[in-house]
């Protein structure tokens, strides 16, 4: 894969260190923080969806 080069200031480059382990590079970081964001979007649609009742279970079908 393509290596590209982003601007961040260098708070967010402290930041991206902070949670990061020893030794994991910025992509692993960065990949790991886009996972959990995409899982909380995920859940969150899906909480959305069983407060407001819009789903049929599957014994009603």
């Amino acid at each position: 894969m393509a290596n590209t080069t982003i601007s961040i200031t260098q708070e967010t480059k402290k930041a991206l260190l902070d949670l990061g382990t020893k030794g994991e590079t910025y992509d692993s970081i960065i990949r790991k923080l886009i996972k959990r964001y995409a899982w909380k979007k995920m859940d969150e649609k899906w909480n959305k969806i069983l407060a407001n009742d819009e789903f049929i279970p599957l014994d009603e079908l």
